[in-house]
């Protein structure tokens, strides 16, 4: 019985091997390729797709249209530095101060220390949820795409990947969907208006804001303009 269970137990450790073996193969291969391809979809994405599925909602459509950084307006790209990451030129991935805040502040979110370059990682790689297993891949992702690729590079990625809404992700479908236009032509308003539903898009509605979204887009406006509006992303190589 004892010979049986040994066998047993190496026969799980060699499929938990193979399985982390090839995540991180894929992982590896995907951090290369997207440093210059386009992402055909996420992890999130493809996680709110098949929970749709499997709750029989076959109406659901995780919709995303890839844009290259220079058909994405400055303006979208600022608002969401000034609105979740305003170190992000410059640190490698981690905002050390703000990890070291929330870890101090009992019952604070981790979003809330979440970098542009983590949330990326995440997005992209991961599944959604919160877990300090998740977290610690998310650190060893964040590192490779630091990497890897450019800090322009990140930006773009996150802001094709983001969720904006229901079924919603990326800023060119959010920017159709509720300003019909395309994100080359987003304006410093609207740009503000997606960064203030970013926290929790399902609950936060860019099509129908409320009181508190509002404010939120004011205060990202006066982040913007506090930073040196476009002139930020040109000092930071971020145009």
């Amino acid at each position: 019985m004892s010979r049986n269970k040994g066998s047993l137990w190496r026969g799980i450790q060699r499929i938990a091997t193979r399985v982390i073996v090839t995540l991180l193969g894929v992982w590896v291969i995907g951090i290369g390729l997207f440093a210059f391809l386009p992402v055909p979809f996420s992890a999130v994405m493809a996680e709110r797709q098949l929970g749709a599925w499997l709750s029989g909602d076959f109406h659901y459509v995780a919709h995303s249209d890839w844009v290259g950084h220079d058909e994405i307006s400055p303006w979208m790209a600022l608002a969401v530095v000034a609105s979740e990451d305003q170190k992000f030129p410059t640190h490698w991935g981690f905002d050390v101060d703000a990890i070291e805040s929330v870890l101090d502040s009992e019952g604070s979110r981790m979003r809330g220390a979440s970098t542009l370059s983590q949330q990326t990682a995440k997005n992209l790689f991961l599944w959604d949820g919160r877990s300090w297993l998740r977290k610690g891949l998310e650190a060893g992702l964040t590192v490779g795409i630091e990497t890897v690729w450019t800090k322009r590079r990140i930006l773009t990625v996150y802001l094709n990947i983001a969720e904006f809404g229901e079924g919603i992700f990326g800023v060119e479908a959010a920017s159709q969907r509720y300003f019909h236009k395309p994100a080359s032509r987003l304006t410093i308003a609207e740009a503000a208006l997606l960064a203030a539903v970013l926290p929790n898009p399902i609950r936060f509605r860019a099509d129908a804001p409320s009181g508190y979204v509002r404010q939120r887009q004011q205060w990202i406006m006066r982040q913007m303009r506090q930073l040196g509006g476009e002139g930020f992303l040109q000092r930071n190589h971020l145009d």
